[in-house]
């Protein structure tokens, strides 16, 4: 079994993780989560370089997840923010979709107030559940394709795996401590 990877200069915690495969053998393992029974407060370090998030209860290191974050053009922002608003089921306000009278999607790849809407069409925003905000101008963690493990792919949020971002929503509270660098 893989071992827990260290960020930065924590200390090392020996445990047997919950190894996560995905559907195909051929794909890389996403995820690896072993702390639900650790107290403690929950902490995520991003890396935008190895495009991985470290996760850490009570200090000690229990898990870590490919992310997906800002592609060129949509950078994701650096430095230490704090959840500042859970909600399960979020649809973006920013990006999605166009839908015709009829509901039949006209453009996949739309942003709102941008993207011609058709008469009686309207924009659908994309799906973001499990949305953790942590800035003011819209970037939060949330569940979203991860298409290449280890390359952004984002309009700037971190998108992580469904389950993991699930897990990460049940075990963060509003304030909990993410740090994001290069």
């Amino acid at each position: 079994m893989p071992e827990l990877p260290l960020f930065s200069s924590r200390r090392e915690v020996s445990r047997r993780p919950l190894m996560i495969m995905p559907p195909l053998a051929s794909q890389p393992v996403l995820y690896v989560w072993n702390g639900s029974s650790n107290p403690g407060p929950l902490s995520v370090n991003i890396d935008l370089s190895e495009q991985k998030a470290y996760l850490f209860k009570g200090g000690q290191n229990v898990g870590w997840t490919y992310v997906a974050s800002g592609r060129s053009g949509y950078q994701s922002p650096t430095g230490t923010f704090r959840i500042m608003e859970k909600i399960v089921d979020k649809r973006s306000n920013r990006y999605g979709s166009i839908v015709n009278a009829n509901g039949d999607v006209v453009n996949s790849n739309a942003t709102a107030g941008v993207s011609r809407v058709p008469p009686g069409g309207r924009f659908v925003g994309a799906k973001m559940p499990y949305w953790m905000r942590i800035t003011g101008y819209g970037v939060g963690m949330h569940a979203g394709a991860i298409p290449n493990p280890g390359s952004p792919a984002s309009h700037g949020c971190i998108r992580l795996p469904r389950d993991m971002a699930e897990t990460i929503f049940q075990h963060a509270s509003v304030g909990t401590r993410v740090t994001i660098m290069q």
